[in-house]
């Protein structure tokens, strides 16, 4: 069984690794079409800028600059109630109440990052994903749609009567941005993503939060959710739509409530750690130092994906995971601050960038316990830092550990902080032959390789 169980671990890490090369390789290949494609965009622009004259102007008060995101969750709100308004005293108190309802309806969306985008008559329109990207959009706007939904419910009645009503209609796609203005931004969205969430809340229902099958597969795993049929949409065929009834109950303080639980906020934060991750390597990719052969990017990606591999091999739950891989993101990110306290650095970017994502106090003070465990030599106190540790030194275990290790020579020697390639040798023989790795995960996939890794030293060192 035990044999079994090691096969097991060998082939999953061989996978991890494919799988991770390639995750990488899909990455730069993106990035670079990204790139590509907003440089074309921004050579369209000042063609056009030119051609017309006005190549300044684009950067004035006023200007308009185009830019595109490739997902974004419309969401339009009809308040129906105004039909119903005449020139009694009760008609003023339910205006009152409708700025009041507006005033509540801002505060939520800001709450959730989503922008708002105008009001139109009696229409509300607003988007989650603009003006910064995020991959929990479709999440963070059904959340707001909850509770504009739950807030006019319990609205107060005048004279014993409910004057506003809500349906919505939401949906989840690519989206054109028209920006003007530069002290006091304003944003304009346009395409079929737009047509089609304002389609939807043209069908939807008093009361009912209508989605499109596109924001359900988003956000079904969050939200109890009903099939509501299916809308002609011209060149695409028939869109089919979802209602939301509320959180899984599993995720809710209550049964189908909008009150969510830790173990929805633990769920929403591994989604979102992919807009984190993507901020903190772009920031290692152009901050960290030229002479950085080894704690570079790739280094970080392999702590990730290697805290991962081993947390869920040694039974740690989804907040253990959370916990483990932000931990490793951030645990070379002092690098850019400082080489020698580079873990102390680390610690202090997580306090200021994580209460922005939503992370307690407590999980932000156990991540930086994390990381500071990582400075040597390792002394973990518990199953997260053991996990950190063997997965910072993988290395020492892996088939490319010499050419990796020479990565780390040359970040030392050129800082002067070792001699030779054959005193580096030597001391790499002493402290590898003195390591062991802490958990039983890490010691079944690398302890072995490991010791042919010292056996291979030894053949490297010469004589003084």
């Amino acid at each position: 069984m035990g044999q079994k169980q090691d096969e097991l671990l060998k082939r999953i890490q061989k996978l991890v690794r494919k799988n991770r090369d390639l995750y990488g390789k899909n990455e730069m290949l993106q990035k670079a079409v990204t790139d590509l494609t907003e440089q074309n965009e921004n050579l369209k622009l000042r063609l056009k800028d030119a051609r017309l004259g006005m190549k300044e102007e684009r950067y004035q008060e006023g200007a308009e600059r185009i830019r595109k995101y490739k997902m974004a969750t419309v969401l339009f709100a009809y308040i129906s109630g105004f039909k119903d308004l005449t020139d009694n005293d009760s008609s003023e108190v339910a205006m009152d109440q409708l700025d009041e309802v507006l005033i509540e309806f801002d505060r939520i969306l800001k709450k959730y990052k989503i922008h708002k985008i105008k009001t139109i008559g009696d229409t509300y329109m607003a988007a989650g994903g603009i003006p910064e990207k995020n991959i929990t959009n479709p999440i963070d706007v059904v959340m707001a749609a909850l509770e504009m939904n739950i807030f006019l419910n319990q609205l107060r009645r005048i004279d014993g009567r409910r004057y506003w009503n809500l349906s919505l209609g939401i949906h989840t796609g690519p989206v054109t941005a028209s920006i003007t203005g530069k002290k006091k931004i304003s944003y304009d969205i346009k395409g079929d993503t737009v047509n089609i969430a304002h389609r939807m809340q043209g069908v939807s229902e008093s009361g009912k939060i209508l989605i499109s099958v596109m924001t359900y597969e988003l956000i079904k795993e969050f939200f109890v959710c009903d099939y509501y049929g299916r809308m002609p949409v011209k060149y695409k065929g028939d869109l089919e739509m979802f209602v939301v009834n509320g959180i899984r109950p599993e995720f809710s303080m209550r049964e189908r409530g909008v009150m969510p639980n830790a173990l929805f906020n633990t769920k929403f934060k591994l989604i979102q750690f992919t807009d984190i991750q993507e901020m903190i390597l772009d920031k290692l990719e152009s901050e960290l130092p030229a002479y950085l052969y080894y704690h570079n990017v790739k280094h970080t990606v392999d702590v990730v994906t290697e805290v991962e591999l081993i947390g869920w091999a040694e039974g740690l739950d989804d907040e253990g995971i959370l916990l483990l891989k932000t931990a490793a993101l951030f645990h070379d990110a002092g690098h850019t601050i400082e080489y020698d306290e580079h873990e102390y650095h680390g610690t202090q970017l997580v306090k200021s960038l994580l209460p922005e994502y939503g992370y307690s106090e407590e999980q932000i003070r156990k991540i930086c316990e994390i990381i500071m465990a990582t400075k040597l030599p390792p002394q973990p106190r518990d199953i997260y830092q053991e996990i950190i540790c063997d997965a910072d030194l993988d290395y020492l275990g892996r088939s490319d550990m010499i050419p990796v290790s020479n990565t780390l020579f040359k970040e030392l020697n050129e800082q002067d902080k070792i001699g030779t390639l054959n005193e580096w040798n030597k001391l790499q023989l002493k402290f590898i032959s003195g390591h062991t790795y802490f958990t039983k995960t890490a010691r079944s996939l690398r302890e072995v390789n490991k010791q042919k890794q010292i056996e291979r030293i030894k053949k490297l060192i010469t004589d003084d």
